[in-house]
């Protein structure tokens, strides 16, 4: 008989799918005949079988391995596992990681400094059964495709997934698409790649540049400040911004100056009047600083003659805006919807992943929405001309299609812009299978498209120079009229873009009649106005999210949690629209400037942007652009910690007694700025809320108005006299009383007051 036994011997796993050692095995059969060993798999436990036969059992050869059958489809979210799914049919299984698989560790630095800056990376408790299910889906499954989103941050997730879950080399599919549609789909897995690690490590280098800044500054502020206060790499920079224009506008000194205008008439049976502006004064610029100068001119214009100069008429393009970046659609849903950076971001995700209209299935609504290029594919582009002339005519079909250039430094040309998927897909005929936040910000993005598509709208323009003064003799004043008239609409038949908050009024289009130099006119009335030169306005989302970009601060993917992070943070906080500091907003960011000058600047920022963008077009290694950052750094970080003194924040007593013990209450500082809370903390644990005064009473008892935070961060104004006093509104109150009835006068809207009594609205100078 054949001596069976051996010292080592291979085994199979059935279950592990991998071969396992055996020592001294004692060999059985099963009912089968074929050859197994008694022995379990010292990882899962399941029996295991011998690799190959004994002389004794040529032939009889171990059971195979099952053959790994099916594709295997891993994306981010169970909405978009949704949409792909459906769109991929049978054959294909769907499955989400729910973000993030891996992460740098929570408890510590998590990057060994002095090993190449190789991170630590960890599944986190609450993902460890999402990746024991896919680990257990891809042994089953021959091709494992890995269809997260088409940017850095979803090239790093499909990274993490390969490491996560062990997806073997021959497993591997990496595919991407910019919209949820089905030739796109069809388009993506028709072409698989691997993962492309020079995005990874973009993605990675970020990751780990932002963990040694936050995990260096913000310890050293707890040692120095207080605790739970935090620093990051670009959102200490985004505090500062905010912190630089709130000073600009408190030092701010406002300069009286005047402006005249005159209205003028033809000497016609009609009289058809417009409006001229006081341009020049003995050819030089108006200067008129104060009300006598401006009277004493307005004296010699009421006794002068006005003769046209000159008619210039000619024609003007009005170009349509480029379709949207995720900048330019979160300035426009700020401006017109009023809605925050990150509702823009979640509301466009929900459309992206897809939207069940019809009980068929989802479907994407709109292409990827993290992106900086205003790039069109040509399909979209001839569907969107198909539409165009079919909805409003061939004379609103520019001869050929647009081309917009995308302006940000470092943007993806590749990407494409956020576009609706089909334009055929109009607004209203999908709008009762929307949100209303879905369909005003699918509205915004399918009309700003489609104008995208279109030509120039053209106005006729007439500016006319009318000479003032003596009727005979040098005439020493020049006014000038400017006019126009919309001759063809083009794009603003379907949308045009809203106004930014901080642009100042245009002067009114008007039509001016038709005039011939030399011609006389008549003067119906002069109109001399006071102005005062303005400060900066103060950011709104908006027009922040603008200046990180034009600074190349930050990227699509870091705009929306740059802004939140802030706000979260306590250094900044909104009133109506605007960005305020806060006080301790103030006091971190000097701290920071002062010692860290270098991570602070704008420009340094900037560069370490175009360095990433450099190490994701392969044309840079990630480890020497982080270690020539962190070696000065860390240098700043040591020096820092000896030469700030510890702040001693004041506790100025608020003249009450805690009604716990009787000890003075005080104004303490937490992580969202101020709060009262007991002198004899930590025995006495009782705090109550900072209320910030406004300055105007109450009218329904005359107790002092307060700035209040709700719990969802939405600011409004009550009594302090609260619970037995109830007033509020949601408007900022106004110091100044109705002038109809004395009631007390709100900030309605940009440039209105009204009254909370009556309802009066009067104009509101602006801030």
């Amino acid at each position: 008989m054949t001596d069976h036994t051996h010292s080592v011997l291979e085994a199979y796993c059935v279950r592990c799918r991998e071969k396992r050692p055996l020592k001294d095995p004692e060999p059985v059969f099963t009912a089968g005949g074929r050859p197994a060993t008694r022995g379990t798999c010292p990882v899962c436990g399941t029996a295991l079988f011998r690799m190959g036969a004994t002389p004794a059992h040529e032939g009889m050869d171990p059971p195979p391995p099952p053959k790994p059958e099916g594709r295997l489809v891993i994306v981010e979210s169970p909405a978009k596992a949704r949409t792909v799914g459906r769109f991929l049919g049978k054959g294909y299984t769907v499955r989400a990681s729910v973000g993030h698989v891996r992460d740098l560790l929570r408890s510590s630095m998590s990057v060994d400094v002095e090993n190449d800056f190789k991170p630590t990376y960890r599944v986190p408790k609450e993902k460890k059964q999402v990746v024991k299910e896919l680990a257990e889906e891809v042994k089953k499954a021959a091709e494992v495709y890995l269809a997260t989103d088409p940017d850095r941050e979803g090239e790093a997730i499909a990274w993490h997934l390969t490491e996560a879950i062990g997806i073997r080399p021959q497993q591997l599919r990496r595919v991407v698409f910019h919209e949820i549609t089905q030739s796109a789909i069809e388009e993506a897995f028709a072409h698989p790649r691997g993962i492309d690690m020079n995005l990874v490590n973009a993605q990675q280098a970020r990751r780990i540049l932002d963990r040694l800044v936050g995990y260096s500054l913000s310890p050293l502020l707890w040692r120095k400040v207080r605790s739970r206060l935090s620093a990051g790499r670009v959102q200490s920079v985004a505090v500062r911004m905010v912190v630089e224009r709130e000073r600009e506008i408190q030092n701010f000194v406002p300069e009286e100056y005047w402006s005249v205008q005159a209205e003028l008439a033809k000497r016609e049976a009609r009289r058809r009047s417009f409006l001229a502006k006081l341009h020049r004064i003995r050819g030089e610029e108006v200067n008129l600083k104060d009300e006598p100068a401006t009277r004493a001119v307005v004296e010699e214009l009421e006794r002068a003659v006005y003769v046209v100069a000159s008619v210039k008429e000619g024609q003007r393009r009005r170009q349509p805006s480029p379709p949207f970046t995720t900048s330019t659609m979160q300035q426009e849903a700020s401006r017109r919807l009023g809605f925050t950076a990150t509702r823009t971001m979640r509301i466009a995700q929900q459309l992206y992943e897809g939207i069940d209209l019809d009980g068929s299935g989802p479907v994407g609504l709109i292409t990827y929405m993290r992106t900086d290029s205003t790039n069109v594919a040509e399909q979209a582009q001839a569907e969107a001309r198909q539409y165009i002339a079919r909805r409003y005519g061939e004379n609103f079909l520019p001869p050929q299609p647009p081309v917009y250039k995308t302006r940000t430094k470092g943007a993806q040309e590749a990407h494409e812009a956020i576009r609706p998927t089909s334009v055929f897909r109009e607004p209203e005929a999908i709008k009762d299978q929307l949100t209303r936040d879905q369909y005003r910000l699918y509205q915004l993005i399918w009309q700003r498209f489609v104008a995208s598509q279109m030509p120039p709208a053209l106005y006729d323009t007439m500016t006319v120079e009318i000479e003032a003064g003596p009727a005979e003799g040098e005439r020493p004043y020049l006014f000038r009229a400017t006019g126009s008239t919309l001759r063809f609409p083009g794009f603003l038949i379907v949308y045009e873009e809203a106004k930014d908050e901080d642009v100042q009024e245009e002067e009114p289009v008007q039509q001016i009649p038709p005039l011939t130099v030399g011609e006389v006119l008549d003067l119906v009335r002069l109109i001399p106005e006071q102005h005062f030169t303005q400060p900066p306005p103060r950011y709104t989302e908006a027009t922040l999210v603008r200046a990180l970009e034009e600074y190349g601060i930050g990227r699509p993917s870091t705009y929306a949690p740059i802004l939140a992070t802030i706000q979260q943070r306590g250094y900044v906080r909104r009133e109506g629209k605007r960005l305020v500091p806060t006080e301790t907003g103030f006091l971190v960011n000097d701290l920071l400037v002062e010692h860290f000058p270098e991570v602070m600047d704008y420009g340094f920022t900037a560069q370490m942007e175009e360095q990433l963008d450099e190490i994701a077009a392969g044309r840079q290694e990630w480890v020497p652009v982080v270690r020539e950052f962190y070696r000065p750094f860390a240098l700043q970080v040591a020096r820092a910690d000896q030469r700030i003194e510890k702040v001693e924040l004041e506790s100025a007593q608020v003249g009450r007694d805690c009604p716990e013990c009787g000890a003075p209450l005080t104004i303490r500082w937490g992580r969202y700025g101020k709060f009262i809370g007991c002198s004899r903390f930590p025995e006495c644990r009782y705090t109550e809320p900072w209320q910030e005064r406004v300055g105007v009473t109450c009218p329904q008892c005359g107790g002092d108005l307060v700035e209040k935070r709700t719990r969802k961060g939405r600011t409004g104004y009550g009594c302090i006299n609260y619970p037995t006093c109830n007033f509020w509104v949601w408007q900022r109150p106004l110091p100044t009383p109705c002038p109809a009835c004395g009631g007390l006068m709100t900030e309605a809207r940009k440039g209105v007051a009204r009254c909370t009594a009556c309802g009066e609205e009067v104009p509101l100078a602006e801030e």
